[in-house]
């Protein structure tokens, strides 16, 4: 009754995603080849181990045993096999990870063109995302975050700045009409352009000096989804529309060539920098422990 290592692992990869579409789009193959694949599994052990739904895909009872022993078990199969990977000249494979928009567009771009000419036989794959997810679930090796709570086998590491802070800034133009100012309760008389995450919230804007911290729910013209639209709020304030927040090196090159005017500097609230987590195993794959070693080397930057 040996089963294939294929269907096993497209089995395992279906029930961890909740679904075929999710579990093909994280591997990069198709549903139709994971259903296959599971429909096969079923018939040869006489067994269901999917309920399946027009909604969503969940594990039977013996599908969830079966995924229970056979997640560590597939993990060591391809820690082993990852092994070989050691015995090459030039590590080699994909490289999964899943990054908020913030470190893919502040983080990273001064990392990834340095690690892909040390390592041109590792494929990076990079999921930017606005929401929290479970990187292994999603298919990913390591993800980053902002502060957190990491899951309790979870290793992090810093990557990239040290600290950062939140701006808050509007257009010399803007704020000419509208006034400037001079303290963050003041931002309820004006127009801001907010952002809000795929889960629906908003989070307020948060502003702290000499200990006192202000929260401050704005509104405004313009609420835009966290990630690729924020570029919108941001050309939004630049031509005038109204105030912005948002880390404070998205908005540099706009702030040091005057199209933005700060505001409130004195408020700007700081946090510590990103980390870079992944599971806390003792092999690592090729492609990941490269990575890894490769950050490390770069250190953080002020």
């Amino acid at each position: 009754m040996a089963a294939d290592l294929g269907d096993l692992t497209a089995f395992v990869a279906v029930a961890r995603a909740g679904g075929f579409r999710d579990a093909a789009r994280a591997s990069n193959g198709s549903a139709s080849s994971f259903s296959e694949a599971v429909r096969r599994l079923e018939a040869r052990l006489g067994v269901r181990l999917l309920n399946r739904t027009t909604r969503s895909v969940a594990p039977t009872e013996a599908g969830a045993r079966l995924l229970d022993r056979l997640g560590p078990a597939l993990g060591e199969v391809e820690a082993a096999l990852d092994v070989v990977n050691g015995f090459r000249d030039r590590p080699a494979g994909t490289l999964r990870l899943n990054v908020p928009v913030s470190a893919a567009r502040l983080v990273l771009p001064r990392i990834v063109p340095a690690f892909l000419a040390a390592y041109p036989d590792i494929t990076l794959e990079v999921i930017a995302e606005d929401s929290f997810v479970d990187m292994l679930a999603s298919g990913c090796d390591a993800g980053i975050r902002y502060g957190e709570r990491l899951e309790q086998d979870m290793i992090a590491m810093p990557i990239g700045p040290a600290e950062q802070r939140f701006a808050t800034a509007a257009s010399p133009a803007y704020l000419d009409r509208c006034g400037r100012p001079e303290h963050p309760r003041d931002l309820l008389g004006h127009a801001c352009l907010r952002g809000r995450f795929s889960s629906g919230a908003m989070t307020s804007w948060e502003f702290e000096r000499d200990g006192e911290i202000v929260r401050v729910e704005p509104s405004g013209p313009l609420i835009v989804r966290a990630g690729a639209a924020i570029d919108l709020a941001v050309e939004a304030a630049i031509a005038g529309s109204g105030v912005i927040q948002l880390f404070e090196d998205w908005l540099r090159p706009h702030l040091d060539n005057g199209a933005l005017e700060p505001l409130l500097e004195s408020w700007w609230e700081r946090f510590p920098g990103p980390l870079l987590y992944y599971p806390g195993r003792r092999h690592l794959p090729a492609p990941l422990r490269a990575f890894v070693d490769f950050v490390k080397a770069q250190g953080r930057w002020p």
